[in-house]
């Protein structure tokens, strides 16, 4: 079966228009553009999810800049991760990125490097914070719930006198606590 060029396009407001990008990509002989007119924060991309479901092996995607592509550093190379698992090349015409040549896979080589770098120094970082917290005497966690007031508010909520919010206001125990606590009572069906 012969490889498919694709190209991907998109602008972040209804209002802005995508017909410099489709100039760009229109030459590089694309045999399907897909566009979308959506920020690039939201998680559900329609029209890249419909592109990813097209590819295969073989197959090179092709966008203006990565910016069009990714929502984040960590989501583009997640999403560069998914296409080289899949043996999808990617072309990012601005910042002349292709992942078919060797200087491509070196630099996607050197993104995934940044991207466990940076999740190791999150984990570092975390375990920092909760020593020195320990060390300054507090525990983290889930604050200790007033066991007498957490009896008072199943109570309540039993007699289906109260709604969830009045019972919160007069105990002071949160909702999700209520709801942990009736659901760990409820036998496992």
């Amino acid at each position: 079966m012969a490889s498919y060029t694709y190209g991907y396009a998109r602008v972040s407001t209804r209002q802005q228009e995508l017909n410099r990008q489709l100039d760009l990509l229109e030459q590089y002989n694309c045999h399907e553009i897909l566009t979308e007119k959506l920020s690039g924060m939201k998680t559900d991309r329609p029209e890249l999810n419909r592109l990813k479901d097209k590819l295969r092996p073989g197959d090179m995607v092709i966008v203006e800049s990565f910016s069009r592509l990714g929502r984040s550093t960590k989501d583009l190379i997640e999403l560069v991760a998914y296409f080289e698992e899949r043996e999808i090349k990617l072309l990012s015409i601005k910042e002349n990125f292709d992942t078919s040549t060797p200087q491509g896979k070196l630099m996607m080589t050197v993104f995934q490097a940044f991207s466990q770098f940076e999740r190791d120094l999150i984990v570092q970082r975390t375990k920092e914070g909760l020593i020195s917290a320990r060390a300054r005497g507090r525990q983290g966690g889930r604050p200790k719930v007033n066991e007498r007031e957490l009896k008072k508010a199943i109570n309540l909520y039993k007699s289906e006198q109260y709604s969830v919010s009045e019972i919160v206001e007069m105990t002071g125990i949160s909702r999700a606590t209520i709801y942990r606590y009736l659901k760990q009572e409820q036998p496992n069906s």
